[in-house]
């Protein structure tokens, strides 16, 4: 396997150690001007919305300031992410949303403040969260239920592969296999239902709550039904290697390895996706820069956990894509732009966001460029 920590692609150190002092600099405005916002995406002028903090993208950025004071020891980062976890808690109180993206909140606030303080409140709030997850398994179907609503309890999602990390980190904290099971169970249901032969990915596949019988695949945010969503696609490939990394189970690995060839397959010479793989006519579609950098991120743990051989080819699409995206796509020399990422698409199909910043591309950047630091506190 590659080096655990560090990771070395030929001939990006430089341009790694000139990112990455940007970075800095564009991190210490961010710290700010975001003060107590929750982000989701860009408004006008490249300032950040304020979303509620029971809505699915609150980590996010919390997340970016603990991994800033994880590879920076800056105490500013750590007291400006300190509460976020408490603050989002306390939407548990009262009535709320949460739902299979449980993990995107509290992995990116109370874990990763408990494996960088050993703060026993972030450790009690992390495994609360896996509870909650862990109860919206469904036992004839082997899937973790998505939303909420009464006319969903069916559906499941591909996003909640990336949520999976909070059910194995709760199983090892509390020595109670069940968590694991869960984990498992649905990432089996992944495999079977979700990832194509081809490696492309449904969105949402809606199953009998009853009997557990799959019914159908929709488009969700895709282009269509047997489309592939470029973000989707993502969160497949980053979660199916993280189900590999807790288990051992190279099956996990050798889907990670089918959807990230897709994934790669369908990029052209940009080598940022346009927000769907599969769409009929390129022609004046948008881009997800959101999707290249989750996918980025994912294919560096590709190389972590492959044979040198293999692992080359991911990094060097790594190394394409994290070119691009910083040549292309960055504003980190535009310090008064909230976000760091121009051109990501939230859900084109519901007409949402549109040629945005939005706030989980900028953590899986910021996280691409950690590991290639030699950041080896994956919160994922």
């Amino acid at each position: 396997m590659s080096e655990l920590n560090a990771i070395k692609i030929e001939g990006m150190d430089n341009f790694v150690d000139e990112v990455w002092a940007k970075i800095n600099l564009k991190m210490e405005k961010m710290a700010t001007q975001m003060k107590g916002k929750s982000p989701h995406k860009s408004v006008s002028s490249g300032i950040y919305d304020d979303m509620r903090l029971d809505w699915w993208t609150s980590g996010f950025w919390p997340g970016m300031l603990w991994v800033m004071y994880s590879m920076t020891g800056v105490e500013a980062y750590k007291k400006e992410a300190w509460d976020w976890d408490q603050r989002i808690e306390e939407c548990f109180t009262r009535k709320n949303n949460f739902h299979h993206d449980v993990g995107f909140q509290f992995l990116l606030t109370a874990v990763i403040k408990y494996k960088l303080t050993g703060d026993v409140d972030g450790k009690r709030r992390g495994l609360q969260a896996a509870t909650f997850l862990a109860g919206r398994f469904n036992t004839v179907g082997n899937f973790i239920r998505a939303w909420n609503q009464d006319e969903r309890t069916g559906w499941s999602i591909i996003d909640t592969s990336m949520n999976l990390s909070l059910l194995f980190w709760a199983a090892k904290e509390l020595k109670d296999p069940r968590y694991k099971h869960i984990a498992i169970t649905h990432a089996d249901t992944v495999l079977k239902h979700f990832i194509r032969e081809d490696g492309s990915v449904k969105h949402i596949v809606s199953f009998d709550p009853e009997n557990g019988q799959y019914i159908e695949c929709f488009r969700g945010q895709g282009y269509a039904p047997d489309s592939a969503w470029s973000r989707g696609q993502a969160w497949a490939l980053y979660g199916m290697v993280n189900t590999y990394k807790y288990t051992g189970d190279k099956r996990y690995l050798y889907a990670a390895q089918r959807v990230a060839n897709f994934f790669i397959t369908a990029l052209g010479e940009d080598a940022v996706p346009y927000w769907d793989s599969k769409l009929p006519d390129t022609k004046g579609q948008l881009r997800d820069t959101s999707a290249a950098a989750c996918a980025a991120s994912g294919m560096l743990e590709l190389v972590r956990c492959l044979p040198c051989e293999e692992a080359r080819i991911y990094a060097s699409w790594a190394s394409k894509i994290l070119r691009s995206l910083t040549n292309n796509y960055t504003t980190l020399d535009q310090l008064e732009y909230e976000g760091i990422l121009r051109e990501g698409t939230a859900s084109q199909p519901d007409k949402d966001g549109a040629n945005v910043s939005l706030i989980y591309g900028d953590y899986f950047y910021i996280e691409c460029f950690s590991k290639l630091k030699g950041w080896s506190e994956n919160i994922f």
